[in-house]
């Protein structure tokens, strides 16, 4: 008996509610179509007098949208901050390159001027006339393999040479075009990360303006609405079609998923002490021994798609139009997933969020 069981499920959320005070995961990106630049409205002193529901849900549909921003763009900032890893990599290997074809180049010019003393030691005559002006017949065949070997260690060379230079140029114009992509790299993570702060800085606001209790009912809606829509999606019958079981990567990701939960959910962090939400499933698959993509988009972009009805233990669920969030499938209708800032990596309903789709990193 599990998540599938509606009594025990609303049992675990109160138990959760009230023990752990963990959030559950529907209010972090409620909102699928975000409205950037909100902000909070003025400072004011938390008052005593609790507010409204209909006005706590105000707020908790402004969190939703300052937290969904934040999501996006700590996917921008996590995408920048891959490609800024891929990209110095591949200026490594071609400053290895390069260092190689000048080490080449070098010896290549030695044996040029190597050759050149001989010519001169031998007073400028060229192999060929030497050997035409022999007075020895026994050496006329040794002479004509001599010159011909000449000939062609000369044409070798000068290839050579050309080939190596021409290798630089292209290593070198390969190098400032990824020194280029590097710098664009890192400003649109300064812009993601700057996006990043001033969201959460301004839900950590409007938050720290409520009253203490109004801040508790806000997390008591925030975890019915979770609930309402974990029923609603239960309601449909779906874990009657799933009930195919992990494979053996899908166990060990899971493992690995389970082995954090308690940890805070940090922007940007892969663990080990932190995670974001693609942060977790990443290094969940990376554990079970599978890299997959780091951001929730890429993994819905690359992954294979599962049908619902298939999804297994071990799968990632993609959340929002945007593709903006995703967790881990772990049976019986649940979840492990690093919600949002301020929150811890924990156990939710699968449904307590719109799905996008399911993700099958092992397929």
């Amino acid at each position: 008996m599990g998540w599938g069981k509606r009594g025990i499920l609303t049992a675990a959320v109160t138990v959760v509610c009230a023990v752990t005070a963990l959030a559950a995961p529907g209010t972090a990106f409620a909102d699928p179509a975000p409205t950037p630049g909100t902000s909070p409205a003025p400072s004011s002193a938390p008052s005593s007098t609790p507010a409204p529901d209909k006005d706590l849900e105000k707020v908790r549909a402004k969190l939703d949208r300052l937290y969904h921003d934040a999501a996006v763009a700590t996917d921008a900032y996590n995408a920048a901050e891959e490609k800024t890893k891929q990209q110095s990599a591949e200026i490594v290997a071609l400053a290895k390159k390069i260092d190689e074809g000048q080490r080449k180049l070098d010896r290549l010019k030695d044996q040029a001027g190597a050759a050149a003393r001989e010519q001169y030691r031998t007073g400028g005559m060229p192999p060929t006339a030497q050997f035409l002006l022999s007075n020895d017949p026994g050496q006329v065949l040794d002479g004509a393999g001599l010159v011909l070997q000449s000939q062609r260690a000369a044409g070798t060379m000068i290839g050579e040479l050309a080939g190596t230079q021409k290798d630089l140029q292209a290593y070198a114009a390969d190098a400032a075009e990824q020194w280029t992509k590097l710098d664009a790299e890192r400003k649109a993570k300064a812009a993601a990360k700057k996006k990043i702060e001033q969201q959460i800085a301004a839900a950590k606001k409007l938050e720290s303006e409520l009253a203490k209790k109004d801040q508790e009912r806000l997390q008591q809606l925030e975890d019915q609405a979770a609930l309402k829509a974990q029923t609603a999606w239960l309601d449909t019958g779906v874990l009657k079609e799933i009930n195919a079981k992990a494979s053996e990567q899908g166990k060990k990701a899971v493992t690995f998923a389970t082995a954090q939960l308690g940890k805070p959910y940090v922007w940007g962090a892969e663990g080990p002490s932190s995670f974001d939400c693609s942060g977790l499933t990443s290094q969940a698959w990376a554990a079970a021994g599978h890299p997959i993509p780091r951001t929730s988009q890429e993994q819905w972009q690359q992954l294979k798609h599962i049908d619902i009805k298939d999804m297994r233990p071990g799968d990632l669920i993609i959340y929002f139009t945007d593709a903006s969030h995703v967790a881990i499938y772990i049976g019986d209708g649940a979840i492990i997933q690093a919600p949002r800032p301020g929150r811890n990596v924990t156990i939710a309903g699968a449904g307590s969020m719109p799905i996008l789709g399911v993700v099958r990193p092992d397929a």
